[in-house]
């Protein structure tokens, strides 16, 4: 079974016991239960429902694996001939590790 979940202005396919890589969530511990509640689609395979935009009563269930995770640096580099303009300066996003545990959901 699977699902297609937003959170923030992403769109994620999440299925039972992957691991997820969101935008950094605040004051979050390890073993922590979040819930997405912006479910767009659910299927296992024979059924499915889609929902116009969302799935009523429909939730995942997730656990914080990792509160905050740093990722890759990120190089911005401005410059302008002839003018003596250099600036370099330099980014890392911040993100949160999560296990989706379940998914709740009532196909028909």
């Amino acid at each position: 079974m699977f699902a297609i979940i937003e959170d923030g202005s992403h769109q994620y396919r999440v299925s039972a016991g992957e691991k997820l890589t969101i935008d950094l969530r605040e004051g979050l511990n390890p073993g922590d239960e979040i819930q997405f509640d912006r479910v767009l689609l659910a299927s296992n395979g024979a059924a499915s429902a889609i929902g116009r935009p969302l799935l009523e009563g429909a939730t995942v269930s997730a656990k914080v694996v990792e509160p905050m995770l740093k990722g890759p640096k990120l190089e911005i580099q401005k410059f302008r001939r002839r003018n003596n303009y250099r600036r370099h300066t330099g980014h890392r996003q911040k993100y949160t590790v999560v296990e989706i545990t379940a998914i709740n959901v009532a196909l028909s």
